[in-house]
């Protein structure tokens, strides 16, 4: 699978590339990411790319021409122009199953705005799929952008040690929250692991991690059962 990411801060991400699952997934050519700086298709010799509101206000807005062309050539460079994703507070929840729906996609090019936003001529015009990773503001679109990477490349075929993992997460294929886990030593500060366990009864201990799993989304987000 493909990432395109287009900001204008490239560099954010040379560390976040280089670490655990997803520096193996590229190496294993699994997953291909790819860095584009809007920058580059500024067309004035300050390479500005933003300006400020239309009708007065704090802060600028990243303009329209600098983001087309480089939406446009970044489309050009394979065969398929992929899906387009602006990460923005006002977008569609990201969630487990907005998850799996992009991890069906071969492409994906995520629009990082900064500052106050893009023109909403951007939108209008690309008509991207906007997507919000939570309630709240973040100085950027680079660390959604990282958090939407790091969600997908979980459901992309050997990109985790163990195939069937991701189905157990939360969220996953049963919609509730993960059940307790627990690893050695058996007993750690007056707290022991519990007996079921270690018994060795697989179906007991298949029924025992569903029930947790209920009473653990009853306790912590009962939203999720209705």
């Amino acid at each position: 699978m493909r990432f395109d990411v287009l900001t204008l801060f490239p560099g954010i991400f040379e560390g976040y590339l280089q670490q655990s699952l997803l520096n193996k997934a590229i190496d294993a050519g699994l997953v291909d990411v790819r860095l584009w700086n809007f920058r580059d298709w500024a067309t004035d010799r300050h390479k500005s790319v933003d300006d400020t509101p239309y009708g007065g206000g704090p802060g600028m807005l990243i303009r329209c021409e600098p983001v087309y062309a480089c939406v446009e050539a970044v489309q050009a460079d394979a065969p398929q122009t992929g899906q387009l994703v602006m990460l923005t507070p006002q977008g569609r929840q990201l969630d487990q199953n907005l998850v799996k729906e992009l991890a069906d996609f071969d492409r994906l090019l995520l629009l990082c705005g900064r500052y106050e936003g893009f023109d909403e001529r951007i939108s209008e015009g690309l008509k991207p799929l906007e997507i919000s990773v939570g309630d709240f503001i973040c100085n950027g679109g680079e660390v959604p952008a990282m958090l939407l990477i790091d969600t997908v490349i979980r459901l992309i075929p050997g990109v985790l040690g163990d195939e069937t993992s991701s189905r157990y997460d939360s969220f996953s294929d049963s919609g509730l929250l993960e059940y307790p886990q627990y690893t050695r030593p058996r007993s750690f500060r007056g707290m022991d692991v519990p007996d079921i366990l270690l018994s060795g009864n697989h179906p007991e201990i298949a029924r025992w991690r569903h029930e947790q799993s209920l009473i653990r989304t009853r306790q912590r987000r009962e939203d999720l059962l209705k």
